[in-house]
């Protein structure tokens, strides 16, 4: 026999209502109940009648994902590969579904917005993807609940990374350090570009040390070659940074493989520092020095955002803090 949400609700000691509310992620139901009637419903094994809740309450249980980027890494992407994953495991806990919102059903042609609707969808999370396109303003502009990562937009909801905090702190540590020679390769121009190029800028103005123009160059986000290239060509300046600041945690193989290949040992004779925080590049030897911008709470946190704006709570702006890893490829010099 199926379990019930009446043998849910025996079993945590707990009103039928607040079982549901619980399970249905409403705010007025604290996170240790929520919690508690999660964890009963997975012991037993409880299944929610989906079809029975939607037409009760009028809605899908299916949150859209837009998520775009120039290197087309999909779900690949080292960093939002994460994020993404985090607000999946919190829809889901919170009994929604997830659909990847994109140009096609079938053979048609759509708007992000208009696949939005034809879906029904309750809401929608946009990330990594170019904020100023039109149709990306045709769905910040719809009545649909929605949340950005990274991009605040007025009167919407918004999961901010700490990119002025991560950027100052990491900046500080190289300084602390003895380095007062620091470049900056830099991705291309997007919002998290210009704050961070920004907090960079005014961390070594505050700080007294000078960065010169030839010390910024750009490259592509999340492209080792193109960090690569951008390093080579830092390295080959006459009076070269002692230190050099990546763009993220994966372009920066390629500037280890730069130094390399100028016959440079990190951090002996340039040191490297990455952005992002990403696990798994944390066993490069030596240890990576980076900035973990938590990128499981900044998913978290989209997917509470969107689910409490679906149940009627007004949007709000989120700001993750970000952790400096002190790692191993930041020498001390002086």
């Amino acid at each position: 026999m199926a379990v019930t949400i009446r043998d849910l609700a025996e079993r945590v000691g707990l009103s039928m209502s607040a079982v549901s509310k619980a399970l249905n992620g409403y705010s007025d139901v604290s996170e240790s109940t929520r919690r508690a009637v999660i964890e009963a419903a997975q012991e037993l094994n409880y299944t929610p009648n989906v079809h029975a809740r939607a037409l009760k309450s009028k809605r899908s249980y299916n949150l859209g994902v837009l998520f775009s980027d120039d290197s087309q890494s999909g779900l690949t992407h080292p960093f939002f590969s994460v994020v993404l994953e985090s607000f999946k495991k919190e829809a889901e806990q919170r009994g929604y579904d997830i659909t990847f919102i994109g140009h096609r059903i079938g053979q048609g042609r759509l708007t992000y917005l208009d696949h939005c609707r034809s879906r029904e969808l309750d809401g929608v999370c946009i990330a990594n993807t170019d904020f100023s396109a039109d149709e990306i303003m045709m769905l910040v502009r719809s009545e649909l609940p929605l949340v950005t990562i990274d991009n605040p937009f007025p009167d919407r909801g918004c999961v901010l990374a700490d990119n002025i905090g991560g950027m100052t702190q990491l900046v500080n540590y190289v300084i602390d350090r003895g380095h007062r020679r620091i470049g900056y390769i830099h991705g291309p121009a997007s919002a998290v570009t210009n704050l961070r190029i920004r907090a960079f800028r005014e961390t070594a103005k505050q700080r007294g040390v000078e960065v010169p123009d030839e010390y910024l160059v750009q490259c592509s986000y999340t492209d080792p070659k193109s960090c690569y290239e951008a390093t080579r060509q830092m390295l080959s300046l006459e009076n070269r940074p002692t230190c050099i600041l990546l763009c993220d945690d994966f372009s920066s193989t390629g500037a280890l493989r730069a130094a390399d290949a100028e016959g440079l040992r990190v951090p002996e004779d340039v040191s490297l520092a990455g952005y992002d925080g990403i696990d798994y590049l944390q066993n490069l030897q030596p240890r990576l020095t980076t900035v973990d911008q938590d990128a499981e709470s900044i998913g978290q946190a989209a997917a509470q955002m969107l689910i409490s704006q679906i149940e009627g709570a007004r949007s709000e702006t989120r700001t993750v803090p970000a952790r400096l890893i002190s790692g191993e490829t930041v020498r001390m010099v002086g």
